[in-house]
């Protein structure tokens, strides 16, 4: 039997030192202390997005086929745009994430959605069969112009 064997046999150095796992477990509970302090005391909500008012939309329809492709179509069924154009591929991704939504909750996939623009400028895709709502904040200034576009 060798030293590597042995069963009583310690590392001789530790892989995390014992004071960052202790810190780590001291941050968890101090997190979940200040929330379910937060919840007790009823401390209002901060860094929520208040949804503006919507100053424009335009109601269109998001249409996937077997490829992925995604065609946006007007309310009179004129193709407006495409996934596949220049810069929209976003479109695509977002009607990914309408259409599993719908499937989620069984409900017509091919339902028309809006898409707003808001006073304070963001651009929004509202969808009144699911009742989500998506503000396009932060997803990069080619993606939330491929909605934006639209409104055009």
């Amino acid at each position: 039997m060798t030293s590597l064997d042995h069963p009583n046999r310690r590392p001789e150095k530790e892989m995390v030192p014992r004071i960052l796992v202790q810190a780590m477990f001291a941050l968890m509970v101090g997190s979940c202390a200040l929330v379910g302090y937060a919840q007790w005391a009823d401390v209002p909500d901060t860094g929520v997005l208040i949804e503006a008012p919507v100053v424009q939309e335009r109601t269109v329809t998001l249409v996937g086929d077997r490829t992925g492709k995604y065609t946006v179509r007007d309310d009179t069924g004129a193709v407006i745009a495409a996934s596949s154009d220049d810069k929209a591929g976003f479109l695509g991704v977002m009607g990914r994430v309408i259409e599993r939504e719908r499937a989620l909750q069984a409900l017509a996939i091919d339902a028309p959605i809006q898409v707003v623009r808001r006073t304070n400028g963001h651009v929004g895709i509202v969808d009144p069969s699911t009742g989500m709502v998506i503000d396009l904040i932060g997803y990069g200034t080619d993606n939330v112009a491929a909605f934006a576009n639209l409104l055009k």
